[in-house]
């Protein structure tokens, strides 16, 4: 049987558009953007393009638009630019227990040079509640982080909730929305966040391209520091055949008409897997405020290795691991407080722009078929 891609919330194939886009600046255009000559203009004028069309898709100015080398510099720049800016003033982070690695590292490597960073417990769905996150604002919190929808359930936080509360405190917020762009609509200011983070191939734009929202007036340090390129934000040669890429695949977003597509095809899939194996199933995350294309399985009684392992034509990821016969869930699955002999089953399923019905009937087949319901 044909393979089928079903691990979009990890990565995403590069778009033929976005390839053809970038192709004249692998090639031709091949000058550097910051020099004073012919051979600079059009690189310069196609960064400020991209930089536009990434502003657009988000409804920020493009000035506020800073490109990096994908989410986990924006984070990192993010923790650590607004902690060097800010902490003569106060050394406190907010973030929550389900973040990303690119902000959880960040926020250890903090706590390791004198930060305090407080770790905001979520619920059974995955889900921080703003309340705790008020009550752990002290008169030292500089900065409050998290994410916009999880990678491994797809819960969708309440930011706009959270950016009430932090604008009345004076704490900057910021957001990870690597997962979101191009699933569902993200505007900053509906979001209220202060910054946010963009990876280029989570929204088929190449690997190693992303961007990071800083609202005007946010004070924050430069994580790379040199000569003044990103406005003195990121220093270093502009990576212009990937930022051509990146303002590409935004405009495409942008343009699409896929939200209502993928959500039809979710609902395809999970009907018939519900329908199938009923109770020998559950679901991880939130059963309403989640990202329309991703699910995260618990198949009961089974690990998620030996699910995948039965059906090696699918490409999609486990939410455990197992060592020495034991099962150790996710860092996610963990702290909504899973069930070990549930979450050791999990497989995240992820659908994306090239996903169609005939692949997910086969997919739901091939787990009909491969997956005996115990019991």
């Amino acid at each position: 049987m044909k393979q089928i891609y079903l691990d979009y919330n990890a990565s995403t194939p590069i778009a033929p558009e976005v390839l053809h886009e970038m192709q004249p600046f692998l090639t031709d255009c091949f000058g550097n953007p910051s020099s004073s000559h012919w051979a600079a203009d059009q690189l310069h004028d196609a960064i400020e393009e991209a930089r536009a069309k990434v502003a657009a898709l988000i409804g920020s100015a493009p000035d506020e638009i800073v490109f990096t080398s994908g989410a986990s510099e924006a984070n990192n720049l993010a923790l650590k630019g607004i902690y060097y800016a800010l902490r003569r003033k106060g050394s406190h982070i907010i973030t929550t227990g389900i973040e990303h690695p690119a902000i959880l590292g960040p926020a250890r490597f903090l706590e390791s040079i004198g930060a305090e960073v407080t770790y905001v417990q979520v619920d059974e769905y995955g889900v921080v509640s703003p309340e705790d996150i008020e009550k752990a604002i002290t008169d030292r919190t500089i900065l409050i982080s998290v994410m916009h929808a999880n990678n491994e359930t797809g819960s969708i936080q309440p930011i706009a909730e959270i950016a009430h509360i932090a604008c009345r405190h004076g704490v900057y917020l910021h957001s990870d929305a690597a997962q979101t762009i191009g699933k569902i609509p993200v505007r900053v200011d509906e979001l209220g966040v202060d910054m946010l983070s963009l990876a280029g191939h989570k929204f088929y734009a190449p690997k190693g391209i992303g961007a990071l929202y800083i609202r005007k007036g946010t004070s924050i340090e430069p994580l790379i520091h040199g000569a003044g390129h990103e406005s003195g934000m990121r220093a270093g040669t502009e990576n212009v055949p990937y930022i051509v890429g990146l303002g590409k695949a935004a405009e495409l977003v942008r343009e699409g008409h896929e939200h209502n597509r993928i959500d039809e095809l979710g609902k395809l899939f999970w009907s018939q897997m519900k329908a199938h194996f009923q109770d020998a199933v559950s679901l991880n995350g939130h059963p309403v405020n989640r990202l329309p294309n991703t699910f995260n399985i618990n198949f009961h009684g089974y690990s998620g290795q030996e699910i995948l392992g039965r059906m090696p034509e699918i490409a999609a990821s486990t939410g455990s691991a197992c060592h020495s016969g034991q099962t150790t869930l996710s860092p996610v699955l963990a702290a909504m407080k899973v069930p070990v002999e549930r979450g050791g089953g999990a497989v995240r399923i992820s659908l994306g722009r090239y996903t169609d019905e005939h692949m997910v009937r086969a997919a739901v087949s091939m787990f009909k078929e491969r997956v005996p319901i115990y019991g």
